[in-house]
């Protein structure tokens, strides 16, 4: 008889040392620490970055009350096209350190390099297990360095959440090749194809169109998902805004800012986004209150010769954070923040509903979806622009409308 009882013995010993490695997870022992070394000068600075928050030197970080945690990644082994990528975390720290510190609180902390795994695919695992970790504790990553399709792991880090959400890519690429050794060309397909299934939406922006396959966009636009070209994004940013703002992740690799900014990066590209613009992307990323990971990918410094675009991605995390510490927005839209409109329709619907915040001046729209689809709720009520109220003002459906109702039906 006892042996009967012993694999489930086993199985359940199994299921409580799991528990308790994730109630008592000790991420220390996935971290290397901080290697880079401030000048003295810099350390007697008050006011820049490092001597505003804790990062992993002698001892690792206390958690407790944390909002943002900066990660290092140097993973390359996904990718054959930009081998140097594992050196760009530290490079990057070195920048953002020598900042000057924002307005907000900076309760963020630095955990120091993610250790590689034995292969990619463990590696993937380490950053899904850290970064849900840590959106368990309601801190938001923050991943720099390392190849693209560590976005994988990233990703996979919302499996457990019980929850549908949206994904913004921000690259030159479409990432969605044939499987090949080089992960880093093929990590979208993988994400749109991962079972189980919590993906409801997936935008990109700043596609270049001689730079994708046509087949690829039908695919993407038959699944009803958003694509946006650099020329579309340059007549507005705020136009773009809404697409940022209902992102739950977001994976951004720099080759989708322009070589004379960001030359870092082997597969560089003569056009693409400003620097300018690319902090831009970060500030609406930071203010999003739905937003709970960012990762910035593809970094080189062997192409970086003045470090240039090492100061960008600094800067660009600057922002995020800056745009952390100016959140505003809550989604009760039943609250006294948000004014309702109501714009009647001709034929169906016959009215579609919008939400204005005050205070941001920010819009969002209603979408209904079906009474036995309770899971949909989350991404009913949608961000969108003061042109897509315009729009049903001459009773038209939004293209927005018309692309969440298309999902959520």
């Amino acid at each position: 008889m006892r042996q009967h009882f012993l694999p489930f013995l086993h199985s359940l010993s199994y299921i409580y040392i799991y528990q308790f490695i994730r109630q008592h997870m000790n991420l220390r022992i996935f971290f290397d620490p901080v290697s880079i070394e401030l000048q003295p000068s810099d350390l007697l600075e008050p006011y820049i970055f490092a001597n505003s928050i804790q990062y992993y030197k002698d001892s690792f970080p206390d958690l407790n009350g944390v909002h943002i945690a900066l990660v290092g990644l140097s993973e390359e082994r996904g990718s054959t096209t930009n081998m140097g990528a594992e050196k760009g975390a530290d490079e990057i720290r070195k920048k953002l350190y020598v900042l000057r510190r924002g307005a907000g609180s900076n309760n963020i902390v630095d955990l120091g390099n993610l250790r590689v795994g034995i292969n990619v695919e463990e590696s993937y695992l380490r950053i899904k297990e850290v970064c849900e970790f840590l959106l368990e504790l309601n801190i938001i990553p923050v991943l720099f360095g390392g190849t693209h399709d560590l976005d994988l792991g990233q990703f996979q880090a919302y499996a457990g959440s019980n929850k549908l959400i949206s994904v913004l890519n921000v690259d030159a690429h479409i990432d969605m090749n044939i499987p090949t050794e080089d992960i880093s060309k093929t990590h979208l397909h993988r994400i749109l194809l991962h079972e189980p299934n919590f993906l409801f939406n997936f935008s990109q922006l700043a596609y270049q169109t001689y730079l994708t396959d046509q087949e690829t966009l039908n695919v993407l636009e038959k699944l009803y998902f958003e694509m946006y070209r650099i020329g579309q994004m340059r007549e507005g940013l705020d136009e773009i805004e809404p697409v940022i703002r209902d992102a739950d992740m977001i994976s951004f690799d720099i080759t989708a800012i322009r070589h004379s900014d960001a030359a870092g990066n082997a597969n560089a590209q003569p056009f693409g986004l400003t620097g300018e613009e690319a902090c831009q992307i970060c500030w609406y990323a930071g203010l999003n209150s739905k937003l709970t990971s960012i990762g910035i990918y593809e970094y080189n410094p062997l192409f970086d010769e003045r470090r240039q675009t090492a100061s960008v991605i600094a800067t660009m995390i600057w922002y995020f954070i800056e745009g952390f510490y100016n959140r505003k927005e809550d989604t009760d839209f039943t609250s006294s923040k948000y004014v309702r409109y109501i714009v009647p329709m001709q034929g169906e619907p016959s009215q579609l509903t919008f939400y204005k915040h005050l205070q941001t001046e920010k819009w969002w729209m209603e979408v209904p979806f079906p009474n036995n689809k309770h899971q949909y709720a989350r991404n009913s009520i949608i961000p969108c622009s003061y042109s897509d109220y315009l729009t049903a003002n001459r009773s038209e459906l939004p293209y927005r409308w018309i692309n969440t109702h298309a999902k959520l039906i």
